[in-house]
């Protein structure tokens, strides 16, 4: 995953290839794949689609942009154009939510979350992961500068290279912190945290999310589970 990680923005299908298998295979160790229903809020293009499908779901993509829609030239067939915070699914009607790096890029992280909540069924499965603030890649195409402040790490950036980030800080790119998600989780009473671990790393670190301040800068990314009651 992290020799696919570095080709990101240069070679998006082979990262997003990657991490789509990887993602069946994480979601699938929680909840019951085959037939079920699963809503991928973030989709995009619909780099997911094939992977879960080949394990039996039911796929449902969802983006707020067009263009991100049709990335990979025409709209894959049953992509939803919308909002991750106002999700246009009702309430209690798919299996598994399921959204792969996109909290970091919504300004209200407990609104979408709360979302994807809320059109899971009781006993449904909610698998959120998002690449952590202050992990190296916090910044994303601005990192490690975003350790001194995301308005710095951005200038920086369109002084270097003349123009502004696919990233930009306070726009489309938030800081978004392991403790803060962990918190809402646990104050919602309409979920049960299965399990939080860094997303990429071997089994054997999974400590790492229980440590305070050491799992803002070691998780990278972070995966949480949630079931609904």
């Amino acid at each position: 995953m992290f020799r696919a990680f570095r080709s990101e923005q240069s070679d998006p299908d082979l990262f997003y290839g990657a991490l789509a298998d990887d993602s069946a295979r994480q979601v699938a160790s929680y909840a019951r794949l085959s037939g079920a229903t699963l809503l991928d809020v973030g989709g995009g293009p619909g780099y997911f689609a094939d992977a879960f499908e080949a394990v039996g779901a039911r796929y449902v993509g969802l983006d707020p942009d067009v263009g991100e829609l049709s990335a990979r030239g025409d709209m894959r067939p049953g992509m939803l154009l919308g909002s991750g915070t106002e999700l246009p699914i009702r309430t209690s009607t798919v299996d598994v939510c399921y959204s792969s790096n996109v909290l970091e890029h919504v300004a209200r992280p407990d609104a979408m979350l709360a979302e994807m909540v809320r059109v899971t069924k009781p006993g449904g499965i909610v698998f959120v992961s998002y690449t952590t603030w202050l992990s190296p890649w916090g910044g994303h195409e601005t990192s490690p500068w975003h350790f001194l402040g995301g308005h710095y790490a951005r200038r920086r950036y369109v002084r270097r290279h003349g123009h502004e980030p696919k990233n930009r800080y306070s726009e489309t790119l938030f800081a978004v912190s392991v403790g803060s998600v962990l918190r809402w989780a646990r104050q919602c009473s309409d979920v049960i945290v299965v399990d939080a671990l860094p997303r990429y790393h071997p089994w054997w670190a999974q400590w790492i999310v229980r440590i305070p301040g050491l799992r803002e800068i070691a998780s990278w990314n972070l995966a949480m589970v949630l079931r609904k009651r």
